[in-house]
């Protein structure tokens, strides 16, 4: 039996509550064990959500990336944490739409969970679904984050894209549920200035971002000689190529600029 398999036959038997064919737990009821120790030892509730979201990618085969969306008291929204930058641009491409699963689930008034198979056949986000495809996903699932009991107002979601289209299934949304329970409780504990500190924390990192994207462009312009579009092309292209962060690419040729050499544009 491939290890694939395994996790498969583990997952069914995890999240249906079925009798396992050999005593112990198995793989996936271990690593919500060792996500549980582990987010007792994080030290702030943004740690907690960066470590739910790392678990997510590994219980979750079909998740290519996850994030987080909160809900403002202004009622916008935000993302607090995310796998790779890609994931942060589909999130705020519904911002800016008011439309799509992420936005639907952190709702109040939303769905428990939003869910498309597949983004081609999706009418219901006529301006999102496009740009998501355009980027490369063809799935996507978000669950919502009620802090409280079952009559409690959803605070944000848990958002998972996969490329593959039909590539989270029902197993995998009883998962994402159970790890959208365990932020909902970190949640939970915090209070209005720790949930302020999270929008202020996402606010300083996209501010330094920005800047040092800034910086990398600024060095790239004047060793190549290129336009400013074309720099943040050589950057996009050199993050997709090494499968890093478009920001610690830049900050990389923002220290070290007389070591790296870029791919040319």
């Amino acid at each position: 039996m491939t290890r694939e398999q395994d996790w498969q036959l583990d997952r069914k038997a995890f999240t249906s509550g079925a009798d396992q064919t050999e005593p112990g737990p198995g793989p996936l009821a271990e690593q919500f064990a060792q996500l549980t120790a582990t987010l007792l030892a994080a030290p702030s509730v943004e740690d907690v959500l960066q470590r739910i979201l790392d678990a997510t990618t590994v219980m979750v085969p079909a998740a290519d990336l996850a994030s987080f969306t909160l809900l403002d008291d202004d009622g916008g929204f935000h993302t607090p944490a995310e796998t790779e930058d890609t994931a942060t641009d589909l999130d705020v491409l519904q911002y800016r739409f008011r439309e799509g699963p992420c936005v639907e689930a952190a709702l109040p008034s939303g769905p428990a969970m939003a869910v498309s198979p597949d983004l081609a056949d999706e009418r219901r986000w006529p301006q999102w679904a496009p740009a998501a495809l355009s980027l490369g996903v063809r799935s996507v699932l978000a669950t919502a984050l009620i802090p409280g009991p079952p009559a409690g107002r959803s605070i944000g979601a848990l958002n998972v894209f996969s490329r593959s289209a039909g590539g989270l299934n029902e197993a995998d949304r009883d998962v994402l549920l159970l790890l959208a329970t365990h932020a909902s409780l970190a949640l939970a504990t915090t209070d209005a200035v720790t949930r302020a500190e999270l929008q202020a924390a996402n606010l300083r990192k996209a501010i330094e971002s920005r800047d040092v994207i800034g910086q990398a462009k600024g060095i790239i312009m004047a060793r190549r000689g290129v336009s400013a579009d074309e720099a943040f092309d050589v950057l996009r292209r050199t993050s997709q190529d090494l499968n890093v962060k478009l920001a610690e690419v830049a900050s990389t040729l923002a220290t070290r600029h007389t070591e790296v050499d870029l791919p040319t544009p």
